[in-house]
Order: structure tokens, then sequence, then C-alpha cells
């Protein structure tokens, strides 16, 4: 299927963002922005956010939707929470998304390693947004990632119950994630929850809606809708590309939730406008 000029973008380029670019390669890290191919990567990075991608670039998981490498793991590296409060430094961020790959060999699957990156990078006074994997369904290892108080905590359901198990790995869960994202909010009811969720897997819009009423069920704060975009012949076809209006009803239906902030459109991915949408809560819950 061919994608529509709507959701084709430009390849990242300029000073700036070679610049940035370098500076987190000087320190070998690694980005979602990059790893996942994201088309806002320009965008993002010229407003002063980026999303960090930790524990390594390999993930130990297989979902059938991501470009990120699977397998190989490697040991972690101990200087990295210090490299991304650097690279953030650096980079002169104004508010930083650290998210991971999966890391389903380790004992703690990296939560330790995970608080501690948050917490060296609040140390700068940047806001920062932690986008968690399920670990699991582990309470006590989304606890230690509570702890770490970030400002925004995020996880993904990634699509409608039914769709969750042909396009997930079969150790995530569509039930596991809501139930991960309900205990934060009873952990700590004031902390700002997100979740997004991708179209164009042949979802439909009572599916949709279903999604959107349960992850308010569980209080999340701020949702996020996009287009799934194939990243090479490896990952799943696109079902279809959703038109504009699809996502303007959307966006309006999860406003008709209770949701404190929408962000939905073909290009829009979990971390897209993120400082704004932190913002938007921060003025509204304060």
């Amino acid at each position: 299927m061919e994608r529509p000029e709507y959701v084709k973008v430009k390849l990242p380029s300029g000073e700036k963002f070679n610049y940035l670019n370098s500076l987190i390669k000087s320190n070998s890290l690694h980005t979602v922005c990059e790893e996942a191919r994201c088309p806002n990567i320009s965008e993002c990075w010229s407003s002063g956010t980026a999303t960090f991608m930790i524990l390594g670039k390999n993930c130990s998981r297989g979902c059938r939707f991501c470009s990120v490498t699977h397998g190989n793991m490697e040991p972690l590296d101990p200087e990295e929470p210090i490299k991304v409060k650097e690279s953030v430094r650096n980079m002169g961020l104004k508010y930083a998304v650290i998210t991971s790959v999966d890391r389903d060999d380790l004992p703690d699957q990296g939560s330790d390693h995970f608080s501690e990156t948050i917490k060296q990078v609040k140390t700068l006074g940047v806001r920062v947004e932690a986008l968690i994997p399920d670990f699991r369904g582990d309470k006590k290892l989304v606890k230690r990632v509570i702890d770490a108080k970030p400002d925004v905590l995020a996880h993904n359901i990634e699509t409608v119950k039914r769709l969750s198990s042909v396009i997930r790995d079969p150790r995530a869960g569509y039930e596991q994630s809501l139930s991960i994202l309900s205990y934060i909010k009873e952990e700590n009811p004031y902390m700002t929850t997100k979740s997004s969720i991708m179209l164009g897997h042949g979802e439909r819009d009572e599916e949709v809606e279903q999604a959107i009423s349960d992850l308010r069920s569980v209080g999340v704060d701020i949702l996020t809708i996009g287009q799934y975009l194939r990243p090479s012949k490896k990952q799943l076809e696109v079902k279809e590309y959703c038109t504009a209006e699809r996502y303007k009803m959307f966006e309006e239906m999860g406003y008709e939730y209770g949701f404190k902030f929408v962000a939905s459109g073909p290009l829009v991915r979990t971390s897209y406008r993120a400082f704004e949408a932190w913002a938007s809560q921060n003025i509204k819950l304060n």
C-alpha cells in the first residue's frame, strides 16, 4: 500500500540537527527518535525535546510493528545515566523523554537503571517524561520508576484489545498494560500518566473508542493517537491509512471522555508535543 502524501516527511537535516546528533553519538547514546525512525525528529529536537532510549540498543522482545533490533542482549553501560544527563545539558533541552528497550534478560528488567537515569536528569532542573515497558506486570519494579518522580509517566497500550496479541510480543498484553497504568495512579494519584494508540492495523472505530474508554477508566491523563508507518518490509504491513476526519473524531472523543490533553494525527507519536502536553497539565492541575 502506497503512503499518501500527508504521511511523507523530509529527512532530518540542518546545522542544528547535525550538531545535536553529533552530541548524542559522542556519548554512544541512542534515541528512539532515530531507532524508531520517528517522522517528527527535526521538529522535536529544534523545540528542545528529545527522547533517549536507554538499557542498550537491542530489545528482548519482538513486537511485529517495531524496527528496534531484538535479541543479542548486551550488558548495561553503568555510565549511561550520567551520559544521558550530560547530553541533555549539552543539547540545552527543556524537556527530556526517557524510554527503553525491554530487558527481560535482567533480574530487575532494568528498572533500577531507568530510575537512576531519571534522577540524574532531574538534577538539571529539566522536566522528565518516562515511557516505560510493562516490566511483565511486576509492580515493585514499576514503583522504582514512580519513586524517581518523573513529571509524566507513560506506558503504551499500542493498539485495541483484539489486535494486541497480533502485533505485540506474547509477553505483552492489553490487560497487563492497563494494570500498569492503573497501578501508577493507585500509588501516586497526582502523577500525570499517558498512553498511546496506533491506527492502521485494521481496528474498528468502536474498538478504538473502547480503548479510549479503558484508558480513562484507569485514570490516564494524556492520550496520543497516530498512524502506524511500516518501518521496513520486516514489519507488519499497513492495513489502512486513516483520514484526517477520523483523527479529528478520535481527538474530540478523547476530550469527551475526559482526557486533559489529546494529540491525534497521522504523524503523532507518544512524545509528540510532549512539553506542551505536560505544560497543559501543570496549568490545570496546580
